[in-house]
């Protein structure tokens, strides 16, 4: 089961299908950090799939530098990840890139969501012009192109909730129609990740699309699997302060919880990016205040509540909620590429730790296994992580997929 993976990211959504055991032809991806996280992410596969892995547990461990690691995998495992943004000018190069890894052979599947921001709230609500005039509404255009090019049996394309009344809904009436148009049927559901075993509630548009003469139909998901509490989910990792770090060999306080089995196997034991933002001391008593209000008071804290002295906006109108934390009893609430600026929205449950998430927190939330390194700075890995599909959501996607018989 061959796939394409389009405006790949750090591959979130052909993680899950990766791990229901289809195999990644190409990542085609524009950001250079996320293309390095794709070739890690290949490393890591190729080499525990050959009995290799303490290459790649020395590489964590900074025993050997990221070129060492890549210089042990053959180049043309390396070549899957096609960095380059997609336009008309540059498809041409994509496909024959493309073209020359598959060696003739078929595409089954390709998955992939254009960059969502000329859909999102925020995007529409910043923007005067609502995004109209944005280039990326018309993205889908491209991914358009590769089903003509490959023709693949199905598709699997993602976006925000907003991509639905985007112009009043005409982008996607024109999605729609350029995928029938390209030969294609299609479905869509407004899909939860919570409901899919991720520790986070955060809703996505789920188009699939088959061939005109496959007699199939939109999945209908088991959506009763239980997500891990926050508490459940960060239970075995080292506590930490504001400006602290724990990450190495053997530093995982306890043995996983069964329920994060799918995000730390019991015999990993390498915790990496572990790693706390270092807070001033004004955003470090919000931070106080903000844990405080919701674990004596129930109460989530509003910015224009807060004592004068700590405010350092003049906006006490709007945005109230600039500052939120994670409720150790409940899921979290999305986790969006914003992390990568500031931590105010995502601030720890534990009183005692006072501080933001850290990379490793925010990738267990996202559903992403201890495994996956995320490369670059750390401003780099989270907005991969807030820009990512959720792991575990992809995997029951490809699980429902796999279980046709016209993949196989």
């Amino acid at each position: 089961m061959k796939i394409i993976d389009l405006f790949a990211g750090a591959g979130g959504l052909s993680e899950g299908f990766r791990q229901e055991g289809y195999e990644i032809i190409a990542h085609v991806e524009m950001d250079k950090s996320a293309c390095n996280t794709l070739k890690t992410r290949e490393a890591f596969y190729y080499l525990k799939e050959n009995v290799l892995l303490d290459i790649y547990i020395n590489y964590l461990l900074k025993k050997i530098t990221r070129d060492e690691l890549y210089e042990s995998i053959p180049q043309n495992i390396l070549d899957r990840v096609i960095e380059a943004e997609i336009s008309n000018k540059t498809i041409p190069k994509i496909f024959k890139q493309i073209d020359e890894l598959i060696e003739g052979d078929t595409v089954d599947l390709i998955i992939g969501g254009p960059p969502c921001q000329a859909y999102s709230t925020a995007g529409i609500s910043r923007d005067p012009n609502r995004m109209k005039n944005d280039p990326r509404n018309y993205f889908y255009r491209y991914y358009v192109r590769f089903l003509r090019k490959y023709q693949p049996k199905m598709f699997v394309f993602e976006n925000v909730r907003g991509i639905l009344t985007a112009q009043e809904g005409k982008v996607f009436q024109n999605i729609k129609r350029n995928m029938r148009n390209a030969g294609y049927k299609v479905d869509y559901r407004i899909l939860n990740a919570s409901e899919f075993g991720v520790s986070q509630f955060r809703e996505r548009v789920i188009i699939i699309g088959w061939k005109h003469d496959l007699p199939f139909k939109y999945p209908e998901f088991n959506l009763n699997i239980d997500a891990p509490t926050i508490q459940t989910l960060f239970d075995d990792l080292p506590k930490i302060k504001a400006g602290e770090s724990v990450n190495g060999e053997k530093q995982y306080i306890k043995d996983p919880h069964e329920a994060i089995s799918d995000i730390r196997q019991k015999n990993w034991n390498i915790l990496t990016q572990h790693v706390a933002r270092a807070n001033n001391q004004n955003d470090l008593n919000i931070y106080r205040l903000v844990v405080e209000a919701w674990n004596n008071e129930g109460k989530v804290l509003k910015y224009n509540e807060l004592p004068e002295d700590l405010k350092t906006h003049k906006n006490t109108d709007t945005f109230l909620d600039r500052y939120k934390n994670i409720k150790y009893e409940r899921l979290s609430h999305t986790i969006v590429a914003h992390i990568s600026k500031d931590g105010h929205y995502y601030i720890h449950p534990d009183i005692e730790q006072n501080r933001s998430l850290t990379v490793r927190e925010a990738a267990r939330i996202q559903s992403f296994p201890d495994d996956f390194y995320f490369e670059d700075s750390r401003t780099a890995a989270f907005k991969q992580i807030g820009n990512a599909v959720p792991p575990l959501m992809a995997k029951e996607i490809a699980k429902k997929l796999k279980s046709t018989e016209f993949l196989l």
